[in-house]
C-alpha cells in the first residue's frame, strides 16, 4: 500500500477572476504565495518524496513547500480546458454557443472543444497510479502537488462519483488529501482535508 498526500497548487490571478486554466501557464499570485508561506506537508509526510505537475503554479507551491527537486510527473497537469479555457463557468453558461448546460450534464464525459474529459484524466491518473506499486515499497509516502481538477477526478474514481450533483465529500483546497493505493493499482480516497503542517522557526 502506497499513500500519497494530495495537494492542490496554491491560488493564481485566473483563480481569484474564476477563469479555467487549465493547461494554461499562470503563476501564483503575491497573495498565493504569502498563504503557502511557511507551510509543509501534513503530519506523517515529512520529507516524502515529492511528485508535482509540469506547471509553474504547480512547481511553486511545491518549492514553497520545501520540496527542492521534486520528480515532474505528467500525469499529474490539470485538465485540458480546450475552448474553454480563460472563460468563467458562469460566461460559458451564458453563451449559448457554448452550450454549457448540455456538456455539464454529461458529468464524467463533459468535453470542451479541442480539450479534455473528466474521463480522459481519470484515464491517465490510474495508469499512473497502476505504476507505483513497482517503483515504490509497500509502506512508501508520496506528496503530490496538483490540481483541483485532479483530485476531483480522483476523488470521482475512488467513490463511483459520476460527477453530477453535490460530490460526496466536501473539499478544503487549502488542506491535503490522502489517496491510498493498493498493489492492483486501486484506490480509495481519504481521509480527506488533513491541514499542512507549519514549518519549526529559526529562531531560538
Amino acid at each position: 500500500m502506497i499513500e500519497i498526500a494530495l495537494i492542490r497548487h496554491g491560488t493564481t490571478e485566473w483563480n481569484k477572476l474564476g477563469r479555467l486554466q487549465g493547461r494554461a501557464d499562470i503563476p501564483l499570485s503575491p497573495e498565493g504565495r504569502a498563504a503557502l508561506a511557511g507551510k509543509r506537508p501534513p503530519a506523517g509526510f515529512e520529507g516524502a518524496p515529492c511528485h508535482v505537475s509540469p506547471l509553474m503554479r504547480a512547481r511553486e507551491t511545491a518549492a514553497l513547500l520545501g520540496f527542492a527537486d521534486p520528480l515532474v510527473e505528467p500525469a499529474l497537469i490539470e485538465m485540458d480546458w480546450g475552448a474553454y479555457e480563460g472563460r468563467s463557468i458562469a460566461e460559458l453558461r451564458a453563451d449559448p454557443s457554448a452550450e454549457m448546460a448540455a456538456n455539464e450534464a454529461r458529468g464524467l464525459d463533459l468535453q470542451p472543444p479541442g480539450g479534455e474529459s473528466p474521463r480522459m484524466v481519470l484515464a491517465r491518473l490510474r495508469a499512473w497510479l497502476a505504476l507505483l506499486p513497482a517503483l515504490h515499497p509497500a509502506g512508501t509516502r508520496l506528496v503530490a502537488v496538483t490540481h483541483k481538477g485532479v483530485i476531483r477526478v480522483l476523488l470521482a474514481g475512488a467513490t463511483r462519483w459520476n460527477m453530477l450533483g453535490k460530490p460526496p465529500a466536501k473539499l478544503d483546497w487549502k488542506a491535503a488529501h490522502i489517496l491510498t493505493v493498493a498493489e492492483d493499482g486501486s484506490f480509495a480516497f481519504g481521509p480527506a482535508n488533513q491541514p499542512l503542517n507549519t514549518a519549526p522557526s529559526s529562531s531560538g
